[in-house]
């Protein structure tokens, strides 16, 4: 093995690793700790800080600039014309200080009927400096291995309470490098993916209280494989299905409370595990059997093998299914106060953490910082933070014209 495929294996172990937590302790839970895997782990993470102060969650809360990553049709209902927003999360802070992920993402409302949107979004998300060593231990390259992707999106209000959108994204994961004196050639792995997603909501009356009731489902990164090692290490995208609900109602004159609940499962069929089979020849050979079938599963057909192909059957296939809850209050519209929690079952990943933040938001511009805070002190998510700043585009026509 070269020490391009060396690199690509670690850097491929390093990514999967990024969403994890703690795996249990006992000997039985090691049995049975079975976390999905997938390739360009990075667009799984929650990219701004307003989703992920509320316990990473995005489904069917109001629409903000962010909407592309938890449900583009929201767009539909934006209520200002266009906006964009920069986000930065430093990522893995208690390991290390040079992994992060940038998002740049934003939308435009078209049409003169108020019900249509074109958005898009750039990723960035480096892994920082990893320096690569020969034989002899001495180092060999210094390396910047990175990850990124691309999308637009399209989204419309088919009636008054209802929108969809699509979303085409290209992915680029460039994990490897060429070694020039082994004759390897290494380029990075390409991609591309489509999301299709759909938004509700209504307005009931609650005593004397008119409230916000809102529903929303995205489909997202369904699409081609990425091959790493030249395709000899194909994997799955992190196709996602999410779907959640919101309820907003009013506490007082300017004062409004959110409640929010999301529900998650990853649409990639499990990796086969070499202890699930006889330790024999013939289990050995149908271990291998089933290895190549997953290699070779195209990604439709992984995504309806998802749903019935977890060993300890329908039990396990309800750890697969992630849930976050989280609250926003807002007074005004102007400042903003969250929290949440995310919850991940133990033998798929054991993700279990808190999640606080506040913003403010003024015509033009809105800030929002959130905070994480695991429930194991071990675990590499823990005191994770992120920052998002939101432009309006109304509040800076309207500045710039008071300006003129």
């Amino acid at each position: 093995m070269t020490m391009t495929k060396h690199l690509c294996k670690y850097l491929t172990i390093l990514g999967l690793a990024l969403l994890s937590g703690v795996p249990a302790a006992s000997a039985q839970d090691k049995n049975e700790f079975n976390p999905i895997q997938t390739g360009v782990t990075s667009l799984s993470i929650a990219p701004d800080a307003r989703g992920a102060s509320m316990g990473d969650l995005g489904a069917a809360t109001d629409p903000d600039c962010n909407s592309q990553f938890w449900n583009p049709s929201k767009y539909a209902f934006a209520y200002s014309r266009g906006g964009f927003s920069l986000s930065y999360t430093p990522w893995l802070r208690k390991l290390v200080n040079d992994i992060f992920l940038a998002n740049l993402s934003g939308y435009w409302k078209i049409g003169s009927n108020d019900n249509q949107a074109l958005s898009a979004s750039l990723r960035y998300f480096s892994l920082g400096e990893v320096t690569t060593s020969e034989v002899s231990g001495q180092a060999a390259q210094s390396l910047n291995p990175y990850e990124m992707s691309f999308d637009i999106g399209y989204s419309r209000k088919l009636s008054e309470k209802f929108s969809m959108g699509v979303v085409f994204r290209y992915i680029y994961s460039d994990l490897g490098f060429s070694d020039s004196y082994a004759g390897d050639n290494t380029t990075g792995a390409s991609a591309f993916s489509a999301d299709i997603a759909g938004y509700f909501t209504t307005y009931p009356i609650i005593g004397r209280n008119e409230c916000q009731w809102s529903w929303g489902w995205n489909i997202s990164n369904i699409g081609t494989k990425v091959s790493y090692n030249n395709g000899e290490d194909p994997a799955f995208l992190p196709t996602n299905l999410r779907i959640g609900t919101t309820f907003m109602f009013p506490l007082a004159d300017y004062h409004t409370l959110a409640l929010s609940l999301d529900a998650n499962k990853l649409l990639v069929p499990a990796k086969p595990r070499e202890s699930d089979y006889a330790d024999d020849t013939e289990g050995q050979q149908a271990y291998l059997d089933a290895l190549e079938d997953w290699e070779n599963m195209s990604p439709i057909t992984g995504i309806f093998k998802s749903f019935s192909d977890a060993p300890g059957g329908f039990k396990e296939e309800l750890r697969e299914i992630n849930l976050s809850f989280g609250a926003e209050y807002a007074y005004n519209n102007q400042f903003f106060v969250r929290a949440g929690y995310f919850y991940e079952n133990e033998f798929k990943g054991n993700r279990k953490y808190f999640s606080l933040g506040a913003g403010f938001s003024l015509n033009v511009v809105r800030l929002d910082a959130s905070y994480m805070l695991a429930t194991a002190q071990t675990s590499p998510l823990d005191q994770t933070l992120r920052f998002t700043l939101t432009f309006d585009m109304d509040g800076l026509k309207e500045l710039f014209g008071r300006k003129r």
